[in-house]
């Protein structure tokens, strides 16, 4: 495999790594108040705009179809919304007799309890060709939740 084929094939997990190298060297770029303005365009404009974009991709027939799959809907949030965080608070209990530092379980307990990032689950379960409709449905269903 050549190097642009590669390229092409990687190109999110090569945008990723440049990302994250900008926002190293210059951080005050997204930084809150900074001019991308995350406060804003992260909270009410990249949220509502993956939707949107991931929605325009699926078919209507997909989507009646999905959203007559109430078991899997009821699966998922069930377990992202009562399993998921009761097994964290669990082996948080479990690690809360070690000598971890009190603010790492803490903040392990926030990251347990909070739903996946939206813009790369949609754009890895279109990349594995997961249920996208269903993924979007549920997604959408766990932020209104949040």
């Amino acid at each position: 495999m050549g190097m642009l084929e590669r390229t092409r094939k990687e190109w999110f997990i090569l945008g990723i790594v440049l990302v994250i190298a900008v926002a190293k060297l210059e951080p005050a770029v997204g930084a809150k108040g900074g001019p991308l303005k995350p406060e804003i365009t992260i909270t009410y404009i990249a949220v509502s705009a993956i939707f949107f974009n991931s929605g325009l991709s699926l078919k209507t027939e997909e989507l009646t179809s999905a959203l007559m799959h109430v078991k899997l809907h009821l699966f998922v949030q069930i377990f992202t919304l009562v399993f998921f965080p009761t097994a964290i608070w669990l082996f948080l209990q479990a690690l809360s007799v070690t000598p971890i530092n009190e603010w790492l379980l803490k903040g392990l307990q926030t990251v347990g309890c909070m739903p996946p990032p939206v813009s790369s689950a949609v754009i890895l379960t279109k990349a594995v060709g997961g249920n996208e409709v269903s993924f979007n449905q549920n997604h959408v269903l766990k932020h209104v939740a949040w």
